[in-house]
């Protein structure tokens, strides 16, 4: 009995030092290098990784969505983007640009299992570093530190333009839109999913989901959210797109990732001895910006937004 006392007390400390540790550790969007520093913190602890895997992104579990393994249904979103893109149509060597690349998951695949010569940028120079220790030397990758806001790259240089939840970031969703636009080549193809809020241009922002969307912005150094209407009336604003913007929600088939999320910290304890006391409240401290999100995205404050245009012509 007065071991389990002990035991439960230890771990109510470790509780409450994680709670003063989220709240006292915000990591506030101040500029692009405070994109880049936190996603180097993430990527040196290592702990993001093992429990996310090589695609630092949500998975999808099918709709309706059902019991996936967490680090498959990760895999599965890729495939998933790439058919709803219809990228599984173009042929092996078509150039992909990937937007806020990770440390390469998605390259990875999209080079792998589809023959695509892929780029891959990051703001981050340890998930560059990261990325290439992960890549086999006989894939089609290339992993370079650039920033989404003004790629280095000229004008037309790629087939296809492909970001996964890398729009959050961006403080300038204008210019983020025009710059993905702009390095495509004509009648090349942009695929985009992201993280979107509400439009509160028809629905402003009641007294609670305000304080949750600041604590969603403040955690993981998110200066906006962006609607799924108001970023595709920005890509067509570009003046580039043929036609119109496709969009579609896929909030169902990834929600649930948030709550996954957390399961893998119960179910994977191994992470405790792996990475220690500090690692184990680093982890913790994720866990109400993982409720949050899953609040967020239940209750349709946050949708899941897919994108994809094609650049004219001319």
């Amino acid at each position: 009995m007065n071991f389990f006392l002990v035991v439960l007390g230890l771990l109510l400390a470790l509780l409450i030092l994680a709670i003063a540790f989220y709240l006292f550790t915000a990591r506030r969007y101040q500029s692009s290098s405070s994109v880049a520093n936190s996603y180097d913190h993430w990527t040196e602890d290592g702990i993001l990784e093992f429990y996310w895997g090589e695609h630092i992104h949500l998975g999808h579990y099918g709709s309706p969505p059902h019991r996936k393994d967490f680090l498959t249904a990760k895999a599965d979103f890729v495939d998933e983007m790439v058919r709803w893109g219809g990228l599984d149509q173009l042929p092996a060597g078509t150039t992909v640009l990937d937007v806020g690349c990770g440390i390469g998951g998605s390259s990875r695949i999209l080079a792998k299992d589809y023959g695509f010569a892929v780029t891959g940028v990051t703001i981050s120079p340890q998930q560059v570093k990261r990325a290439q220790e992960l890549t086999p030397h006989d894939l089609n990758v290339t992993f370079l530190v650039d920033d989404a806001m003004a790629l280095s790259f000229p004008d037309a240089s790629f087939d296809v333009v492909w970001s996964i939840e890398a729009g959050p970031h961006m403080p300038d969703k204008a210019v983020f839109a025009k710059e993905l636009m702009r390095v495509l080549k004509p009648g090349g193809v942009l695929v985009v999913a992201d993280w979107n809020q509400r439009d509160d241009r028809q629905k402003p922002l009641n007294f609670w989901e305000k304080p949750v969307m600041q604590q969603l912005l403040d955690q993981w150094s998110h200066p906006a959210f962006s609607s799924i209407e108001g970023f595709a009336e920005l890509l067509a604003a570009t003046g580039w797109v043929e036609g119109t913007v496709k969009t579609t929600d896929w909030t169902e088939p990834t929600l649930p990732s948030w709550l996954d999320s957390i399961r893998q910290g119960i179910i994977r304890p191994n992470g405790l001895v792996r990475f220690g006391v500090s690692g184990f409240i680093k982890s913790l401290r994720e866990v109400p910006t993982l409720l949050l999100m899953r609040l967020a995205f239940g209750t349709g404050l946050c949708r899941f937004g897919m994108f994809y245009a094609r650049r004219a012509e001319n």
